[in-house]
């Protein structure tokens, strides 16, 4: 069976820069109960699965966080 690649094409209007991880100081939602953790990096916050910090974390700009925060507050989000 032959190998395939997907090359990925930067998705339209993805404005966000590659922001070095390595060193965020991650803090866990929920008073530590959650599975997620978010860091605030170059004036964007980054959330990531705790149970899988390798796997790639979502980029979001304020405007974008306060929208999802306030989202998951009228219970458009299940964050459990």
């Amino acid at each position: 069976m032959a190998e395939s690649t997907i090359q990925q094409q930067p998705v339209r209007g993805w404005d966000k820069p590659e922001l070095d991880l390595s060193e965020a100081d991650w803090q866990s939602s929920s008073r530590g109960l959650g599975d997620v953790q978010i860091a605030f990096v170059e004036g964007f916050i980054a959330m990531r699965n705790s149970g899988s910090p390798q796997s790639p974390s979502l980029i979001f700009t304020p405007a974008e966080w306060g929208a999802f925060v306030s989202g998951a507050r009228e219970g458009e989000f299940d964050l459990t």
